[in-house]
């Protein structure tokens, strides 16, 4: 059941976190100076020290025994905010792709503007990602030429992990994300896509997206594109909801 407002929102940061030992620290020491009420980290079933490290930086840290992917790790940090009342979720990414500092200006819309949800963009407003290649920089352009096609929304980044909303998105159910097709990539494309299509009040904020030397991505070519590209796909076409 989502929570019902009844004082100032209460911020959450959901990290997704697949053996990240030696990254999710940083991530989270650097989310706590941010203006939050909590962090959680969703260990998705990982093989080294990444839930111990994240507790050690502060971090409230829920464990999947098994690796199930990044959308049910999502689903399991939003379980967590609605468990726990809160009103408001941000996603960071768990490899420091994301710079916390940039929070403020993802959840100025929804909590001084009336936004449901907030699509960070490593393009809005000029914003450039250091590094990126050329293959995923012609990608993520295509697909958020594509998604302005399909939803009408002028988005400039649709595949930026960093996003926030406002959990009453969930109380009409709309938009179900416990759904077992939903539990790897596809997660987070279905969730932007419906936020748009069912009418919630969207938009976009700066949010780079930080390329490491020697790169981050877990994505695995062509399996892992199609399941970044098929909740638009099937959504159009009507195949799922």
């Amino acid at each position: 059941m989502v929570a019902q407002e009844t004082q100032k929102p209460r911020v959450l940061v959901v990290i997704p976190a697949y053996n990240e030992q030696g990254k999710i620290g940083r991530v989270v020491r650097k989310a706590l100076t941010q203006a939050v009420d909590g962090i959680v980290v969703v260990d998705d079933g990982s093989r080294d020290d990444t839930a111990a490290e994240a507790a050690a930086a502060g971090a409230w840290v829920v464990r999947h025994e098994r690796n199930a992917g990044v959308g049910a790790a999502i689903r399991t940090g939003i379980d967590y905010a609605l468990a726990h009342d809160f009103s408001v979720v941000a996603i960071l990414s768990g490899d420091d792709q994301h710079d916390p500092t940039e929070l403020p200006g993802l959840l100025r819309p929804i909590l001084e503007e009336g936004y449901d949800f907030v699509q960070g963009s490593r393009r809005f407003r000029g914003l450039q990602s250091p590094n990126i290649n050329w293959f995923r920089r012609f990608f993520t352009w295509v697909y958020a030429a594509t998604f302005r096609l399909l939803t009408g929304f002028a988005c400039t980044d649709a595949t930026n992990g960093g996003r926030a909303f406002h959990v009453r998105i969930f109380a009409d159910g709309k938009i179900n994300l416990w759904q077992d097709w939903l539990n790897t990539y596809e997660l987070e494309p279905y969730l932007f896509y419906k936020a748009v299509r069912e009418g919630y009040k969207v938009t976009e904020a700066p949010m780079k997206v930080i390329y490491h030397t020697g790169g981050t991505t877990k994505m695995k070519p062509v399996r892992d594109w199609w399941r970044i590209l098929r909740p638009m796909i099937y959504l159009t076409l009507g195949v799922k909801k």
